[in-house]
Order: structure tokens, then C-alpha cells, then sequence
């Protein structure tokens, strides 16, 4: 199996966000859980993936990252990178 982006969940301390997804979306979400599951070992809440893979969209986003530097805001949140 290949290696996945998503690895370890950060313990971080959480903001509610409530959201709506496509249905197929969340298809793909539980699958991608189920998937970490069996390469970890450990259960993972497919829930809790959406966080981390967020924070690896945009922190190897290209635009959002010259967009960022550009408008020069101030540099928040736990992306990673």
C-alpha cells in the first residue's frame, strides 16, 4: 500500500466548525479512515482527518502561500510545513 499524506493527528485543542459535505465526499473520507486504520493500526474517526487534511492543502498550495506573503497577514492556525 502506498504511503498516505495523512500520518499522525496532531493533539491539538479543537475549534467547532460544522459543516455540510457531498455525500460522496464523505464516501471517500471514511474510506481514506479506513484505509489509515489498516496501515496504522489504530482507529481512526474519519471526522478527525478533515483538520490535518486541510492544513496539508494549504500549506502546499503554491498561490495560497504567495497570496499569504503577498498580503502579508499575520501567519496563524497549525498548518503544517
Amino acid at each position: 500500500m502506498p504511503k498516505l499524506k495523512i500520518a499522525a493527528l496532531p493533539d491539538d485543542k479543537p475549534v467547532k466548525v460544522a459543516t455540510e459535505l457531498p455525500a460522496s465526499v464523505h464516501r471517500d473520507l471514511v474510506a481514506y479512515a479506513e484505509a489509515l486504520t489498516i496501515e496504522s493500526g489504530q482507529r481512526v474517526d474519519p471526522a478527525k482527518l478533515i483538520a490535518p487534511m486541510l492544513a496539508r492543502f494549504m500549506a502546499t498550495d503554491r498561490g495560497f502561500a504567495k497570496a499569504r506573503r503577498t498580503n502579508h497577514s499575520p501567519r496563524t492556525g497549525g498548518g503544517e510545513g
